[in-house]
């Protein structure tokens, strides 16, 4: 185990990445997933001169403990 890395880490699944593929750079580090989080990213658009707000998309976050 390195002790200069945290014992604990967040992996964000970036805009073009898969899930499994996030999963998989964390192995890479030596961590393994205890926690998923998700949150909604929101857009503001104007229609009819009314703002609306949409859910462009979700966030997905992990936790990570180092093995």
């Amino acid at each position: 185990m390195d002790k200069n890395k945290p014992k604990k880490k967040k992996f964000e699944v970036l805009e073009n990445e898969t899930i499994a593929s996030c999963l998989d750079r964390m192995k890479a580090e030596g961590y393994v997933p205890v926690r998923r989080m998700e949150e909604p990213v929101f857009q503001e658009n104007s229609r009819n001169g009314k703002k609306e707000v949409e859910v462009l998309r979700q966030k997905v976050t992990f936790e990570g403990k180092l093995q």
